[in-house]
């Protein structure tokens, strides 16, 4: 499988691992932990080091609860760093984010892909994404950031994210995107219980058959700590055995905070699927 961002392309016939850089000072698990340029900066580069095929940037947290960034300061955070990575690595540069203004700063700072946690539904989202020739991750998420964990509700999970992510991936064709420049996101933990979660982690081959790549993001979540009754820095173990058993249900792309330990389990989890 092939996963085409602008004028990069990936081979996803082995998954790949996409490092979370957040230039914020309010995400779950690294607020501030890289929030600032030189910092950030130098992130983005351990992570390729490490093994990351793609170094996701996002300058506001969407974490539940989440207050939003003025366009002006997201962009100010991203596109530095975005700017200088590009200049440095190979790699996939993605910005996590929602807004188009974002979207086409990020894209003319030299960014190949769009990940964005509202699938693209804001107005002139979709234009912004397709206008640059971006590869696409759409991911379904109940509600905002804000409420979203204020007691979610479905009558069957799978098939309703599952639905969500056909049609998001339907617009996206019709807007220009070609086929093999969407991937798709369950979105755990955006607006999901433990157990809805859980269950769209047992049935991620429902999500294979969607025509892109299938991207999974459990690092250090609350999902995790729930398991394993760790806070959200000691949840590294945990997130990497997720990690793998994902990658044995079909994910190709695997968001994680921590790039070397997850890439160790991607790379156990294909050798014993042969």
């Amino acid at each position: 499988m092939l996963f085409r961002c602008r004028d990069r392309t990936l081979d996803l016939s082995r998954p790949c691992v996409m490092g979370v850089l957040n230039v914020t000072p309010d995400s779950f698990s690294d607020g501030g932990l890289h929030f600032g340029h030189a910092r950030a900066v130098a992130a983005g580069l351990r992570m390729v080091e490490e093994g990351a095929a793609i170094v996701d940037v996002g300058g506001e947290s969407t974490r539940p609860g989440a207050a939003s960034v003025a366009v002006d300061e997201e962009i100010g955070r991203v596109v530095p760093v975005i700017e200088a990575l590009a200049t440095r690595v190979d790699v996939v540069l993605s910005v996590d984010t929602s807004k188009p203004e974002v979207i086409r700063a990020a894209l003319r700072a030299g960014a190949h892909l769009v990940n964005d946690v509202r699938a693209l539904r804001l107005p002139d989202a979709l234009a912004a994404a397709a206008d640059g020739g971006a590869g696409v991750c759409v991911m379904h998420m109940l509600g905002e950031p804000g409420t979203m964990q204020r007691d979610p509700r479905y009558d069957d999970v799978v098939a309703e994210v599952r639905a969500f992510l056909a049609e998001r991936v339907a617009a996206c064709r019709v807007a220009g995107i070609p086929p093999d420049g969407i991937a798709v996101d369950p979105g755990i933990g955006f607006g999901k219980t433990t157990a809805h979660n859980l269950e769209l982690l047992r049935h991620l081959d429902a999500f294979t058959g969607l025509g892109g790549p299938l991207l999974v993001g459990v690092s250090r979540k609350s999902l995790i700590g729930m398991i394993t009754g760790r806070p959200a820095p000691e949840r590294v173990v945990g997130s990497a055995a997720m990690a793998a058993l994902s990658v044995e249900r079909g994910a190709r792309i695997i968001r994680a905070h921590d790039v070397a330990a997850t890439v160790d389990a991607v790379k156990v989890a294909v050798a014993l699927a042969g």
